[in-house]
């Protein structure tokens, strides 16, 4: 899925980026539409990674001005940027989108020490599915408005709105963080065969082709999104009792930073 080459430039910059910024990195994994299982032949390659800082990084008066990103320019089509362990962390507990994908993500490029493992256990008690709807409507919302409202539309973007409105159906059925494989979440819509095929042939259309280009609204999947945005508007999110696990997640957080740094 990810060629060769490209698997040693993207290891040999995450090393690059731990020798530069004296960090260590904990895990590094394919987001995006690769990772989605439908990426176009020219499809960037988006890596993501968590990092760990030395431990003096943290003990500062100004850690809330410090800098908890790593970001490079794209270079040959892959985009690669980081978290600080910390700020992961904290927006695990507030259940973001983009970490939870990113740690449940089929393709991992480097993987050290506990904390993979660790923060998939306490993805159960964690998680808050209500958050997760109202993050997934919203983004789905946000791409519907953005870029399927004309006549014609950039085809790819039907999946930036299918993909979010799925895992909502997703976490109504299940209770579980949404995969994040496209071909998975359309379980929820097993039943739907002429919508499946509509989908289907669109995947494949995007899987062959550089471009899609613009193209008149594909009738099957637009009155599906938008009967799916006039079901949710008339739904309230179930309240949620979720165990607080502030502690567990400080607990994790300092004993990664000892794992990581022990030994230098």
């Amino acid at each position: 899925m990810i060629p060769a080459f490209v698997r040693t430039d993207i290891i040999a910059r995450l090393a690059h980026a731990e020798a530069q910024h004296h960090i260590k990195v904990l895990l590094a994994v394919e987001s995006g539409s690769r990772a989605w299982g439908c990426a176009s032949p020219n499809s960037d390659y988006d890596a993501r990674f968590i990092y760990v800082n030395h431990p003096e990084w943290y003990l500062s008066v100004g850690l809330e001005e410090q800098r908890d990103v790593i970001e490079y320019p794209i270079i040959d089509d892959i985009d690669i940027n980081g978290w600080d362990l910390r700020k992961a962390l904290r927006l695990f507990w507030k259940s973001n989108p983009a970490f939870v994908e990113w740690i449940q993500s089929p393709i991992v490029y480097r993987q050290e020490g506990s904390f993979t493992e660790a923060v998939r256990s306490l993805l159960p008690q964690t998680y808050s599915c209500a958050r997760g709807i109202h993050h997934y409507l919203s983004m789905a919302k946000k791409n519907y408005r953005g870029y399927l409202r004309a006549d014609l539309v950039p085809l790819k973007k039907y999946f930036y709105v299918l993909r979010p409105l799925l895992a909502v159906r997703w976490l109504e059925q299940y209770g579980t963080p949404a995969p994040i494989e496209f071909r998975k979440l359309l379980t929820v819509i097993a039943e739907r065969t002429s919508l499946l095929n509509a989908i289907d042939a669109l995947l494949e259309l995007k899987m062959a082709s550089s471009e899609l280009g613009l193209s008149p609204q594909i009738p099957e999947i637009h009155s599906f999104i938008e009967q799916e945005f006039e079901r949710l508007a008339s739904i309230e999110p179930a309240r949620e009792t979720r165990e607080i696990v502030v502690d567990d997640l400080s607990l994790l957080f300092r004993n990664i930073l000892k794992e990581s740094w022990s030994n230098t």
